[in-house]
């Protein structure tokens, strides 16, 4: 299919959190030449860019003044394999799960934690998404990309990408500098499986060790009981990132609330769930304007009705505010304000 461009272009159905924001230009593309051919264009004219995967992770804030480019990109080869390893290379446009998916029905492991995290595949390798104990990063052995710059294809090993609690050197050192066509994921195909996290334990009880297939039927049933359908309930998943806090907070805080729940990342740093903590700040279903924080998950907001961005940022804002304000912990929006 050729290049397709739309002008005054809604991006109502290209973002989950349902804002009705709109693009000065709207641009699809199905190759890297494609790509490169546009960026050049689009260049000569000196206009803003922004590319997006399914708009899972933005807040549109305000119309696009600008060109909003999507990668029509989409393929999965096989690119070699050895006695416990298969390395499998994605085109950008896939989608996240779809891929998940194709590689848990062949029992290859490694991605079956993170299923059903909305998405693409391009955006997998900028988020380090992640889940049930499990960053996309440890199956990451390339990402491609196009400069947008000067249009120049480069490889970024999985050493360069400054990969870190979803943090990538693409939404810092190099934010808005590069555009991923392409990632290469090692997977394994003996059963290597993390089921430490949360429910997943349950899995440990059976006599055998799962199947990629049972691990992801099991992700998928439990981020179904706790997350809204964005088709059905506007929202792009986990608004906040867990906030990392050094030990000594964490012990004063524990002792406190003796049933804190916790990661420990080594013997300096902790995890917490925002989630816990969003909670015991009473936010559960609570609304302000248009939005409100889930009632099954209070790490999700949700466009509930017909919320405005300003909705949706002010109360992020209380949330956060409340949340300092009982533990004296900053928590981040995981979400992108565009």
């Amino acid at each position: 299919m050729p290049v397709r461009k739309r002008y005054n272009c809604s991006l109502l159905e290209h973002n989950t959190m349902s804002i009705d924001a709109k693009a000065k230009e709207f641009i699809s593309y199905d190759t890297v030449e494609e790509l490169i051919a546009i960026l050049c264009e689009i260049r000569d004219k000196g206009q803003r860019i922004l590319h997006i995967g399914r708009g899972s992770n933005l807040l549109f804030t305000q119309d696009f003044d600008g060109a909003v480019l999507h990668s029509g990109i989409k393929f999965i080869e096989y690119v070699s394999r050895s006695n416990q390893e298969i390395i499998v290379r994605a085109g950008a446009g896939v989608v996240w799960d779809d891929f998940c998916a194709q590689m848990a029905q062949k029992n290859y492991y490694g991605c079956e934690n993170l299923s059903y995290i909305p998405g693409e595949v391009g955006a997998s390798a900028v988020q380090n998404i992640g889940a049930y104990g499990v960053e996309v990063e440890s199956i990451i052995q390339e990402v491609e990309t196009i400069e947008i710059a000067t249009g120049t294809r480069r490889v970024f090993k999985v050493e360069e990408c400054e990969y870190g609690y979803r943090d990538s050197i693409f939404k810092n050192r190099l934010q808005g500098q590069y555009i991923v066509t392409a990632v290469v994921y090692r997977l394994s195909t003996a059963a290597v499986v993390n089921l430490e996290y949360g429910q997943l334990k349950e899995l440990r009880s059976q006599d055998a060790v799962p199947s990629a297939q049972e691990i992801r039927e099991a992700v998928i049933a439990i981020r179904k009981s706790k997350l809204p359908e964005p088709s059905e309930l506007g929202n792009a998943g986990s608004f906040f990132k867990n906030p990392v806090v050094p030990v000594e907070v964490f012990n004063e805080l524990a002792a406190v609330y003796s049933e804190l729940p916790h990661y420990v990342l080594n013997d300096k740093q902790v995890k917490i769930p925002a989630a816990w903590l969003i909670d015991k700040c009473g936010w559960k279903g609570k609304c302000h304007g248009g939005a409100a924080v889930y009632e099954k998950q209070p790490l999700i907001i949700v466009n509930r009705n017909k919320a405005t961005a300003a909705d949706i940022k002010e109360l992020a804002t209380l949330i956060q505010q409340s949340v300092y304000d009982k533990f004296r912990i900053n928590i981040y929006p995981e979400v992108n304000y565009i």
